[in-house]
């Protein structure tokens, strides 16, 4: 019986290997990542300019390998909708960066600790240096330019 509870669990939190997390678990994401800068992008299959921005994303990862950088794409479509639009989503837009689904319940609890900036609005894009105490936030579209230029900046404090 556990090990059917054990693989029912790890079917329903994982989407092709991107897993849903609660806030502490994205939290942690950067707040142990030492001096490796974090890329928090916060989009959803279902918007639009989310989308369109994806492919910079993509190349931003591929600039990444090797540098003190770790991206994460923060899907905040719903749970419900892994296995039906999410997961096929990744599939045919072959998606290279880490996806994770963040079920961290009411926004209102947790926006102001990724920027009290933060409107809500997606997409939206947090850079941070943990260790330098160092953020960027961006609640708009983003070139892979300025995405690079940005953590070109952070590597360089």
């Amino acid at each position: 019986m556990k090990f059917f509870l054990l693989i029912f669990f790890v079917t329903v939190t994982t989407a092709f290997g991107q897993k849903v997390i609660n806030f502490q678990e994205l939290e942690r994401e950067w707040t142990t990542s030492g001096d490796t800068i974090v890329v928090l992008n916060f989009w959803a299959t279902w918007c639009k300019p989310c989308v369109e921005e994806l492919p910079e994303y993509e190349k931003l990862n591929t600039w990444i390998e090797g540098k003190k950088v770790k991206l994460l794409l923060v899907s905040l479509d719903f749970k419900k909708d892994i296995s039906k639009q999410l997961k096929p989503f990744i599939k045919r837009k072959k998606l290279k960066s880490r996806v994770v689904l963040l079920d961290a319940g009411n926004p209102n609890a947790w926006i102001d600790r990724i920027s009290p900036e933060w409107s809500g609005a997606i997409p939206a894009t947090v850079i941070i240096n943990h260790k330098k105490n160092s953020k960027d936030f961006r609640e708009k579209q983003c070139s892979f330019e300025e995405l690079q230029t940005i953590v070109l900046q952070f590597l360089e404090k």
